[in-house]
This record gives C-alpha cells, sequence and structure tokens, in this order.
C-alpha cells in the first residue's frame, strides 16, 4: 500500500483519502458477509483480504498524516481483547455466553464508553434491517411474534410491518440482516427462482 500511494505509484490510490474510501469499507465488509454466508471458502479468503486491505488502505493514509500507524490498530484490538475478556486473561468467572456479553457492557462503562442515547451506539451506515435490529435492542424493546406481524400486515402500514418482521426475527434469535442476505443469495443462485 506505501508503494501504490507511493508520487511513483497509483494515481488512484494516491488520491484516496479516508472520507472517499468508506464506501468501499462498505462494500468489502458487505462482500465478505456475503462470502461467508454462501459457504464458499475461497470467496471468503479473497472477501476478507479485500477486508484487510481497507485496514492498511487507511493505516496508510493515517501514517502519511502522522496519526497513527497499523501497529496502533493492532495494539488497540489486543488491549481491548485482553480487556474485555477477563474471563480468560484474568481471574473472572463466567458460566455462559449471556454473562460475557453483560461483563463486556459493564467494561464499556466503566472506560467511559457511555451512550448519552440509546442508539448513540447504533451505525448509521448499515444495513437498513441490521441497523433497525441493533436499533431495538438498544431501546431494550420487545422481541416480536408473529401474531404482530400479522396485526400490522392488516393495518397496511409497511413500516410498521417491517419494523414488526425485524422484532419477530429477534424473538426467534436470528438476525434479520443476515436472513434476508441468505434469502437473496438463494434466490440469485437458483435458476427458476421463486417469490
Amino acid at each position: 500500500m506505501r508503494r501504490l500511494r507511493a508520487p511513483d505509484g497509483c494515481p488512484w490510490d494516491r488520491k484516496q483519502t479516508h472520507r472517499s474510501l468508506v464506501p468501499y469499507l462498505l462494500e468489502e465488509a458487505a462482500e465478505a458477509a456475503d462470502a461467508i454466508l454462501s459457504g464458499d471458502r475461497e470467496a471468503t479468503v479473497e472477501e476478507l483480504g479485500d477486508v484487510l486491505l481497507q485496514v492498511a488502505f487507511h493505516a496508510v493514509i493515517a501514517e502519511e498524516e502522522g496519526s497513527w500507524r497499523y501497529d496502533d490498530v493492532e495494539e488497540a484490538i489486543v488491549t481491548k481483547l485482553i480487556h474485555r475478556h477477563p474471563h480468560v486473561f484474568g481471574e473472572a468467572q463466567v458460566e455462559s455466553a449471556d454473562e460475557v456479553l453483560a461483563n463486556w457492557e459493564q467494561l464499556k462503562a466503566a472506560e467511559g464508553k457511555v451512550r448519552k442515547a440509546p442508539c448513540d451506539g447504533v451505525p448509521a451506515s448499515l444495513g437498513a434491517l441490521a441497523r433497525a435490529y441493533e436499533a431495538q435492542k438498544a431501546l431494550g424493546l420487545p422481541e416480536g411474534s408473529q401474531a404482530r406481524v400479522a396485526e400490522a400486515v392488516s393495518s397496511g402500514d409497511l413500516k410498521r410491518v417491517l419494523l414488526e418482521v425485524v422484532a419477530w426475527a429477534r424473538a426467534q434469535g436470528q438476525n434479520p440482516e443476515v436472513l434476508l442476505r441468505e434469502a437473496v443469495l438463494e434466490l440469485c443462485s437458483s435458476p427458476s427462482p421463486k417469490p
């Protein structure tokens, strides 16, 4: 990446900024998710490489600006993982994945990473289904049901229908973004698509 950004490197790579790369980061993350969901090992390796390239790209831009380096990214995530896994790297005891998540949130709060509003931690750049899923969780909204989806359908309010479908997926322990991605992959790979 340093070579690509060098004065005699690639003109396209040289003109990129953190901001101009955001659409590519989002696209590469989505393509990696699709590859994983497809079960295609080669595509998964390739797409995760593209995600890693985005990290390297941003690191080189930051290095050129004198703000941070790739090593800083590695150090930050290692430090965070050790701190937030005291049941692995320390003396804490946990009995379940739910306890791990509860501890994770307590540790974030102790670090001062408290949200001012419930949805502050929900990225606006998430897909709408994923964002609705995370917002419902952050707001502590109740999980849905098939009956509530049917009630929303009968009301004719499509926005309400979509939110109720998300809540119903949460009740089933499913992520609606992943479910819809899987459904679209199946639809697009089927020789004779069925609605």
